[in-house]
């Protein structure tokens, strides 16, 4: 596809069938920092509610890192993969010691904050800053495979995406241009005209059911109520005791839980 047509095609998608999301409606690099950590690995529609629970209790970054870190994972209760709750947590704390209270505006400053990788450093710089660097998640990537590989037998690296992403790149109004990417990324998704099967590290996720993630989200969900001994948390959660240890074993190499004595409770440590 040429790249006039290509930029023709997703701006005329946008413009007739454009998402609204809450994090689209401001510009603060704060909230927009809460909503890219909150979207990794989660779809958007599931975010939008915790999103707004989360802003009306922690308006400002400065009041998010003087929270206690179990408020934090009460409130991330249901969007999974809490370590990104604790990310968010920590990086506040940085921020407000580091960086007077403001969201650093370059990669280098960002990538060194706890929770953020090369894509949420760039998203961030682009939805709050207008800052046009080439970044590329999930939809972003379908589209471009759909559009520029639609034949393609070997499997399509980023490596092969990033030269068209830069060169498609809206410099003037980098925003807009990868709000309009990823609605259209999600219409073909929906569509079923392109999944992210085609791309080279592209790995299924295993069933949700009784997996060690069902097991660590049930365990912080009995722990920010109060602490609790291994034996009781065995009996509250349906799930297999060696599925219990295994996932308590986890959740304190990361921190998120510490042990005192026989009591499992969350951890208020950095």
């Amino acid at each position: 596809m040429e790249i006039v047509d290509f930029k023709k095609k997703v701006w005329r998608h946008y413009k007739k069938a454009k998402r609204s999301f809450p994090w689209r409606e401001t510009k603060d690099p704060y909230k927009i920092t809460v909503s890219e950590i909150m979207l990794q690995q989660t779809q958007a529609d599931r975010v939008v509610a915790k999103y707004v629970a989360f802003l009306k209790k922690w308006p400002t970054l400065k009041k998010l890192a003087s929270a206690e870190l179990q408020d934090v994972l009460a409130m991330w209760s249901g969007l999974g993969y809490n370590r990104r709750g604790k990310s968010l947590w920590q990086l506040a704390k940085v921020v407000s010691e580091n960086h007077y209270n403001k969201i650093p505006n370059t990669i280098v400053a960002l990538e060194k904050l706890p929770g953020i990788g090369p894509y949420t450093a760039r998203a961030i710089l682009a939805f709050a800053f207008n800052a046009p660097h080439a970044c590329i998640e999930t939809n972003i990537r379908s589209v471009y495979i759909y559009s520029f590989f639609p034949n393609s037998k070997r499997k399509i690296a980023d490596e092969d995406l990033f030269p068209l992403i830069e060169r498609t790149l809206d410099k003037k109004n980098p925003r807009e241009w990868y709000y309009a990417l990823m609605d259209y990324g999600t219409f073909l998704k929906k569509m079923k005209l392109t999944t992210n099967d085609r791309h080279k590290n592209y790995r299924k996720q295993t069933p949700f059911k009784g997996s060690l993630r069902e097991a660590r989200g049930a365990i912080l969900r009995e722990l920010v109520i109060s602490q609790s001994t291994l034996n009781k948390l065995k009996e509250k959660i349906k799930l297999s005791s060696d599925k219990v240890e295994e996932a308590l074993t986890a959740l304190q190499k990361e921190k998120l839980v510490i042990k005192n004595g026989a009591r499992y409770s969350i951890s208020s440590k950095m």
